[in-house]
């Protein structure tokens, strides 16, 4: 005797095509928008041109500089900066923090001096003997608030805090963090200064 004929269930009906790929095409437009923010607000790329942060920093590096680090923290010693200089609206320029608000700074033979106490520089490429003895009157000089005194690694060929004195809190336009060229030096920028007392 013949089996009856049993209908096959049917396969569900798929689910439209339509939400997904509209739900993809908002994920990438919304990861779009927050990497525009990051990158036009967060940080941006520093192209180091000339020698005066010789040997931290060399002609033609290409850094990556944080411009939201400080509006978390104040400025510390020893932070390489990028910053429109009083005397050179139109150029960007990148030096260290040496001095900070409130701090007395003299520089007498090539030795700085915060407060009474000898700044040690293991980053410094040589001996300097530019401009090495600051103020002329010899005196401490009295960093104001809410500005920073700064100079290059290389103090023998850099223009900084010597010649036009700290700079503004609002000058600074970053804190250099990484170096992303050439590729055989990628890396944070790590040495800092110490202070040690005086003798």
């Amino acid at each position: 005797m013949a089996q009856p004929h049993m209908a096959q269930p049917t396969a569900p009906a798929q689910p439209p095509r339509q939400k997904s790929f509209l739900r993809d095409t908002l994920e990438i437009v919304f990861l779009a928008l927050v990497l525009y923010v990051v990158i036009q607000y967060a940080v941006q790329t520093v192209h180091v041109l000339g020698s005066s942060m010789y040997a931290t920093l060399h002609d033609n590096d290409l850094l990556v500089a944080s411009k939201i680090s400080y509006k978390l923290h104040q400025p510390q010693r020893g932070d390489i900066i990028v910053f429109k200089p009083p005397d050179e609206a139109s150029r960007d320029f990148i030096k260290r923090i040496i001095a900070l608000p409130g701090e007395r700074i003299h520089i007498t033979n090539s030795v700085v001096y915060i407060n009474g106490q000898v700044l040690r520089e293991p980053y410094l490429p040589e001996k300097w003997t530019y401009n090495n003895n600051w103020p002329p009157s010899g005196q401490d000089q009295l960093i104001p608030p809410d500005q920073y005194f700064v100079m290059g690694d290389n103090r023998n060929h850099s223009s900084d805090s010597r010649s036009f004195g700290p700079v503004e809190l609002d000058a600074i336009l970053g804190k250099a963090e990484i170096r992303i060229w050439p590729l055989g030096q990628v890396g944070l920028l790590g040495a800092k200064p110490t202070l040690a007392a005086s003798q």
